[in-house]
C-alpha cells in the first residue's frame, strides 16, 4: 500500500499538469505552442540542464558509467528498430525515429526529479543530453534525409550541455547572483514542458492506432529490456539505474510528430505513436516505478 501511494505521488502531478494543458486546449483557450516550445527549448531547458551539471555532486566515476551505458542503450536501440523496420516493411522515414527516441524531456526529467529528487535529476538530464545529441543529428537525417552539424551545435541544448560538463569537469561556479538567475529561469520549464505535452496530445489526430499500439508496446519491451542489460552491464547504482530504465523506457516524443510533419513523412501516423504510447505510459511508468524504488 505504501509502494502503491508512492508511486501515485511521482506520477500524479505528472499526468496532471499534461491534463491542464489538455483541458486548456478542449476548453478553446489560446496557447501559443511555437512560442512556448522556443522559450522552453532555447532558455529555460539549457539553463536548467547547465546549472544542474555544474552543481552536481555526483561521483564523476558514477557520471560516466551512466554515460556509456546510455550510449550503448541508445546504440543497440537504433540497430534493433532499424532491423524491426526492415523486417515488417515499415517506411522508414515514418517509423524509425519514433521507435528509437522517447520523450525524456517533457515526461523523464519530471518523473526523475519525482522519484529520485535533484539526484535523479541531474542523472536524468546527462541520459537526456545524449539522446538530444543523437536525435539531432542522425534522427534528423532518418527523417529529412539530411543533417547538418554545423545546426548541431549552434543549439542552445547542446551548448549548455557542453559547458555544464567543463564546469563540472574542471569544478568552477558562476557567481551566486547569476546562478540563482539561471535556477529561476530552468524551474519554469518542468512544469511548462509537461502542460505543452497535454496541448499537443489534445491537438493531435491519431490515425491507425491498432498498428500504432502494438508497435508502441513493442517499443516499450524492446528499450526496457535494453536499458535492463545496459544498467546491469555498467554496473549502474540503484538511483542511476532507476533513472536510465525510466528515461528509456519514455513514449514517443511530440517532437517526433512535428518533424514528421516539417519533412514530409506521413505524420498521422506518428501522431497514433505519439498518442498510442503516451497512453500506454500511463499504465507502464507506474509499473517501472515501483520495481525499481
Amino acid at each position: 500500500m505504501n509502494l502503491a501511494l508512492t508511486v501515485l505521488e511521482i506520477v500524479a502531478p505528472v499526468f496532471l499538469l499534461a491534463a491542464v494543458g489538455f483541458t486548456w486546449v478542449k476548453c478553446g483557450i489560446e496557447y501559443r505552442m511555437a512560442f512556448v516550445t522556443q522559450l522552453a527549448m532555447t532558455l529555460s531547458l539549457p539553463c536548467l540542464v547547465f546549472v544542474s551539471l555544474m552543481q552536481t555532486e555526483i561521483e564523476r566515476t558514477a557520471l560516466a558509467a551512466l554515460s556509456f551505458a546510455s550510449i550503448a542503450a541508445y546504440g543497440a536501440i537504433t540497430l534493433v528498430m532499424l532491423g524491426l523496420v526492415k523486417i515488417f516493411r515499415l517506411n522508414r522515414q515514418t517509423y524509425a525515429a519514433p521507435l528509437i527516441f522517447g520523450n525524456t524531456g517533457n515526461l523523464g526529467l519530471p518523473l526523475a526529479l519525482f522519484a529520485f529528487g535533484d539526484v535523479g535529476l541531474s542523472y536524468a538530464i546527462v541520459v537526456f543530453a545524449i539522446m538530444a545529441i543523437w536525435s539531432f543529428t542522425f534522427g534528423v537525417w532518418l527523417v529529412a534525409g539530411a543533417g547538418s552539424f554545423g545546426k548541431v551545435l549552434r543549439e542552445p541544448l547542446v551548448g549548455a550541455t557542453l559547458l555544464g560538463a567543463l564546469f563540472l569537469w574542471q569544478g568552477w561556479k558562476t557567481p551566486v547572483f547569476l546562478t540563482n538567475t539561471l535556477e529561476l529561469i530552468g524551474q519554469m520549464v518542468i512544469p511548462l514542458m509537461l502542460i505543452t505535452l497535454g496541448v499537443a496530445v489534445a491537438r493531435l489526430k491519431a490515425g491507425g492506432l491498432i498498428r500504432a499500439t502494438g508497435l508502441s508496446f513493442v517499443k516499450l519491451v524492446i528499450c526496457v529490456g535494453i536499458a535492463w542489460l545496459a544498467g546491469d552491464a555498467f554496473e549502474l547504482e540503484p538511483v542511476a539505474f532507476g533513472v536510465l530504465l525510466l528515461q528509456v523506457a519514455t513514449p514517443v516524443a511530440v517532437t517526433s510528430y512535428m518533424l514528421a510533419e516539417k519533412y514530409g513523412a506521413k505524420a498521422e501516423d506518428v501522431a497514433g505513436l505519439v498518442v498510442a504510447s503516451t497512453l500506454m505510459s500511463v499504465a507502464a511508468l507506474p509499473g517501472l516505478l515501483a520495481i525499481v524504488l
